[in-house]
């Protein structure tokens, strides 16, 4: 059946800003409206969007621990991410068209099989302290996470760059193992921001960037207190005089702060309680559809997880319409244990693993296992309603012979105590800006952020193939059947991919908001103003 386009449901995208000018021009002339009316509309919308400066703005963040530092390399969550961006920026980024542009690079070019990359660097860019951007700090700062002895995950992504060097004050030279033909949109990751070079050491702790604003305060698991930076080089952007980012990890209390206008907005709502937060008068609530999965993932190193075919069996034992509707209510879609979602290019639709607690006790046997007890452990830090859809799932087992025994974790620490060190645990991932950025930050063969442990020889070839493959078709041939073995082997049961859930008070104004990640890329304090 072909799907209806709604006139209401685009004009309120419009007002919500989740849509492009492009995608609402074409569906209002889907629906009988002229293209000239529609632009008109458009307009009339925009124009009433004037960008002011001032204020101070303040965002709860549903992540955050006591470990967290400054230095990017160990950047894990919202908190960091958030707090990140509001100091730095990268050589690239996703604007809030979700579309590749240059940040601090201004332009790049490669040579014909896309193995050597020069990127022009803005002149005239200054860090908060005064000192002028330039070539030697873009290589320490790229040069920081493919250093001997890094624990950062953009290791693993930028682990072809065989040489960096510069070549001129404003442009730098990258030299890869092999060519890369997506290789600038890996440098929009959050952990590779440009930080300077003082005294012949980068610093990654002071909190020293160009971004739009400098650091005042920063308590680690609580806040961090911003002040714009009144030469920040980026038009259109950078607009409170000063911005707050919470640590609220707890969503009810996130939620009530929202509500009761102690801060001005809020990420990550309890889908429960929505429409209650939805009737608050003062109160926008923002949706946007991307590719962000949540998922329980084995360590495929210990047993029984090293068995495929228990995890097989786990995989066919989940009710994922169910953990859709009863978690999700609905904002969001059915996910194949393949974490590339609807909005990759390469997004491929495979058999849907259906739930079938036959076929997961035919896993199981095959695996030597009449009845399998194991211990999930869940915690709100991981996705919210984590531990109440392990209990579902849970229930979902039982008729696969499976007893599942859900163990709920503190929230502080989270990450550093319990993900790649139990044996299966909630997890939750954005997305990347491409699939192999995708696939080398999480899957890939020793990847500090393959959270499974996951190992698969045919995949590594097929992701280091595709890299350098030019014809288009290929490629997607490529990634489909990566997407298919991942599917099919990998450590993670991804039953649901989820909207990006927020909301703002009614001061808070934005353009087009990303949906390549959570509050508008997670560049909220740059984007958004005070109406």
């Amino acid at each position: 059946m072909k799907d209806t386009i709604c006139p209401n449901h685009l004009n309120k995208s419009l007002k919500d800003k989740t849509i492009s000018r492009r995608e609402f021009i074409q569906g209002m002339v889907a629906t009988g409206v002229t293209a000239a009316t529609a632009s008109a509309l458009w307009s009339t919308e925009v124009s009433a969007q004037v960008q002011k400066k001032g204020g101070h703005f303040k965002m709860a963040i549903g992540g955050g621990a006591t470990s967290d530092v400054l230095d990017p390399a160990k950047f894990s969550e919202s908190f960091m991410q958030t707090t990140g961006f509001g100091l730095r920026n990268c050589l690239t980024e996703l604007n809030n068209e979700d579309q590749l542009v240059p940040e601090l690079a201004e332009s790049w070019e490669t040579n014909a099989d896309a193995s050597i990359w020069q990127f022009k660097l803005r002149k005239d860019v200054e860090f908060h302290n005064g000192k002028t951007f330039d070539a030697d700090d873009a290589i320490a700062s790229v040069q920081h996470h493919i250093g001997e002895g890094t624990q950062s995950p953009a290791k693993a992504i930028l682990a072809a760059v065989k040489e960096l060097k510069k070549i001129d004050a404003n442009t730098i030279e990258f030299t890869l193992e092999s060519g890369n033909v997506g290789f600038p949109a890996l440098l929009t990751d959050y952990h590779v921001p440009m930080m300077p070079v003082i005294n012949g050491e980068l610093d990654t702790e002071s909190g020293l960037g160009t971004g739009p604003f400098s650091l005042k305060n920063f308590e680690p698991g609580v806040r961090a207190e911003l002040e714009r930076n009144p030469n920040y080089w980026k038009e259109g952007a950078g607009h409170f005089d000063s911005a707050e980012v919470l640590s609220i990890v707890d969503v009810a209390a996130r939620t009530n702060a929202l509500i009761t206008n102690t801060v001005d907005g809020a990420d990550r709502l309890d889908l429960k309680t929505l429409e209650r937060v939805k009737k608050s008068p003062n109160i926008n609530v923002i949706e946007a559809s991307g590719s962000q999965f949540y998922s329980y993932v084995m360590l495929v190193n210990q047993a029984p997880f090293d068995n495929p075919d228990v995890r097989m069996a786990l995989k066919y034992g989940i009710d994922r319409q169910e953990i859709l509707d009863k978690l999700l209510y609905g904002h969001g879609y059915i996910g194949n244990d393949n974490p590339i979602g609807k909005s990759y290019p390469y997004y491929a639709e495979l058999e849907q693993h259906e739930y079938d607690p036959d076929k997961a006790k035919f896993h199981l046997q095959k695996a030597g296992i009449n009845n399998l007890e194991v211990p999930l452990h869940a915690a709100d830090a991981a996705f919210a309603g984590s531990i109440d859809a392990a209990v579902l799932y849970g229930e979902q087992l039982k008729k696969a012979g499976v007893k599942l025994n859900v163990v709920r974790e503190p929230n502080d620490g989270y990450w550093s105590s319990v993900n790649k060190k139990k044996p299966w645990s909630a997890t939750y991932w954005n997305p990347r800006a491409s699939e192999d950025m995708m696939f080398s930050t999480a899957f890939a063969i020793g990847a500090p952020w393959n959270e499974s442990f996951w190992e698969n020889s045919r995949f590594n070839e097929l992701l280091v193939a595709a890299r350098v493959e030019q014809d288009d078709n290929k490629r997607r041939e490529m990634y489909t059947e990566m997407q298919q073995i991942c599917t099919d082997d990998n450590g993670h049961v991804i039953p649901i991919f989820a909207n990006y859930v927020f909301a703002t008070s009614n001061k808070v104004a934005h353009d087009r908001i990303a949906s390549s990640w959570d509050l508008d890329g997670v560049r909220c304090l740059e984007r958004w103003w005070f109406a």
